[in-house]
């Protein structure tokens, strides 16, 4: 087995992100057609759920994934700046 390059992991991550959110805007889109023809609301509920879950586990992943690049955000002035540990907690929060 081969040790895969950092720059090779980043990009799957990616795209399995883009995999995971471009299926959850796909169910979204099932959801709001389903509100429209007023589906039955168990359905309607259970699917919105799997929207929502989707969104979060893409959210998670991308925040795990990038991490480094997470941490570092630039400044009114252009430099970068380290976030602190109370802005990164707020960031991964604001996800739950």
């Amino acid at each position: 087995m081969g040790i895969t390059e950092p720059a090779t992991h980043a990009s799957d991550d990616l795209r399995k992100t883009l995999n995971r959110l471009k299926r959850a805007q796909g169910q979204l889109g099932a959801v709001i057609t389903a509100v429209e023809s007023g589906a039955d609301c168990r359905a309607v509920v259970t699917q919105l759920a799997a929207v929502s879950s989707a969104i979060d586990r893409a959210g998670f992943t991308i925040i795990s994934s990038a991490m480094k690049e997470c941490l570092i955000d630039s400044g009114a002035d252009g430099e970068k700046k380290q976030l602190s540990v109370n802005e990164l907690e707020k960031l991964f929060l604001s996800l739950a």
